[in-house]
């Protein structure tokens, strides 16, 4: 007798007629829960199935419109790198809509476009840090467009801007490789008008304006810290006239359009994986970009922990302007660039001291600049020391930012701003309250002069000094 056949024997064994119906019913029982069991499984498996097949044909279409428009000569311009390694990406803002592709005015040629915000931006994975790097569209710089063969064609010299126009998004890649002296891995061209819409969905970013921006062009934002919607980011990506009396607009939109990036990154690696694929769904709308949509995922996953208060750093190429020909350029301040770049490569802050960014304390700004390893000369700690607002009392465009900004080297926490009078010849150093008036004496010579009196409530302010800039200063 076989060892199945003596099995059953031996267990049917000392059945009665009585019993036999309700075991075998028994075994028969659990055949069927089995044969149940089975089922379900086999209908999970297959329900998964269709789960992640309808997910991957979604991240696929995803990442269709993400790759929309890059083309083979741009793949062949970027370099790869190593998953956890650090990589530059080059983020372009360009003046290219459906509209105005559809239209008959520009249509969509690259050649009929230009790039009006160029950000180069340093991430890295494995330490937890990116930095953004803002090229101004006036820059004067070698033109360099990529042939059939990949080789980097020189097109003289031209504003950095005329790349795009010239090549497309390769020889704006090349270009502003050749520029920085670093390899780009990676490529996003971003809408900001369509990009903004991502701030609706992701329930608005927190950011602290500087100053209050009231741009005919563009729209008013008040001043100080407040979370935006979706149109009001997209007033501070777009305003410039508001900064005309500082200096170069450019500069100062180059300024905010970092910070809002730096506080959308921010909401989007707080979200779980499943917001945040619905999020780079609806970015993909506004963004072309050469990654895929589950390499984009992975990547912020992988960076949840980023401490965007503490390790996002912002800065902009150091330029001289130079009016030559009809035309005003940006010259690079060659020494400061390379001295700029060696520190990005390093992964500090694009500056060294908080006095070398021209927007402080006018545009927004990410926190990278209290990690700059800056030094003061005042013994007296910062946290001491008075608040300062710096108001421009002449017609000089950038003196009081110019002033502030000697002060914030100096350790003190100083805005700038414009005047109610603009025909000041006398500097007016004004402190609040009898106690600050010997900080008011050491502000006047921080700066290089001045007359120091006690605001008697003529001029208002909200800073324990007030310092009135005039034409002896300038």
């Amino acid at each position: 007798m076989g060892r199945r056949t003596r099995r059953r024997a031996s267990q049917g064994a000392g059945l009665s007629r009585g019993n036999a119906v309700e075991y075998y019913s028994g075994k028969r029982g659990k055949r069927k829960r089995r044969r149940a069991l089975k089922i379900v499984l086999v209908t999970v498996i297959a329900v998964l199935g269709v789960g992640v097949g309808c997910a991957w044909a979604y991240l696929t279409k995803v990442t269709e419109n993400l790759n929309s428009g890059i083309d083979d000569t741009l793949k062949e311009t970027l370099t790869t790198t190593e998953s956890t390694e650090p990589f530059y990406m080059l983020l372009l803002g360009v003046d290219k809509n459906q509209n105005r592709v559809d239209s008959s005015e520009y249509g969509s040629a690259d050649s009929a476009y230009r790039s009006d915000t160029i950000i180069l931006a340093r991430v890295d994975p494995q330490n937890m840090q990116v930095t953004l790097v803002s090229i101004p569209r006036d820059t004067y710089t070698t033109i360099y467009t990529v042939d059939s063969d990949g080789k980097r064609v020189s097109q003289g010299k031209q504003k950095v801007n005329a790349a795009y126009s010239l090549g497309g998004a390769s020889a704006a890649v090349a270009t502003v490789s050749e520029l920085a002296g670093v390899d780009i891995s990676h490529y996003a061209e971003i809408d900001f008008d369509q990009f903004c819409t991502v701030v609706d969905q992701i329930g608005g970013i927190e950011v602290d304006v500087p100053i209050e921006i009231d741009d005919s062009y563009t729209g008013h934002l008040d001043a100080g810290l407040q979370t935006l919607d979706g149109d009001q980011a997209l007033i501070l990506c777009r305003s410039r006239h508001a900064y005309d009396s500082y200096g170069s607009g450019d500069f100062y939109r180059a300024a905010n359009q970092r910070m809002v990036i730096s506080a959308i990154v921010k909401k989007i690696l707080a979200e779980d994986p499943v917001t945040m694929t619905s999020t780079i769904s609806t970015a993909a709308e506004s963004v072309t970009c050469d990654m895929s949509a589950t390499d984009i995922i992975s990547l912020a996953m992988s960076m949840r922990g980023l401490d965007t208060d503490n390790s996002v750093y912002s800065g902009q190429l150091p330029t001289n302007s130079e009016y030559v020909n009809s035309t005003w350029y940006e010259m690079v301040d060659t020494s400061g660039w390379k001295t700029m770049m060696e520190r990005v490569d390093a992964g500090l802050s694009p500056y060294s001291d908080a006095s070398e960014d021209p927007t402080q304390g006018v545009a927004g700004t990410t926190d990278n600049i209290k990690n700059a390893d800056t030094s003061s000369d005042s013994s007296t700690s910062s946290t001491t020391l008075p608040s300062v607002e710096v108001q421009n009392g002449t017609n000089t465009s950038g003196l009081a930012l110019t002033v502030a900004n000697k002060l914030i080297a100096a350790g003190y926490t100083a805005v700038a701003d414009n005047a109610a009078s603009r025909t000041h010849a006398t500097t007016l150093v004004l402190y609040s309250s009898d106690d600050q008036a010997s900080a008011a004496e050491q502000i006047a010579s921080t700066i290089g002069g001045g007359t120091v009196e006690k605001n008697d409530g003529t001029y208002s302010t909200t800073s324990d000094v007030l310092v009135i800039v005039g034409s002896d200063l300038a």
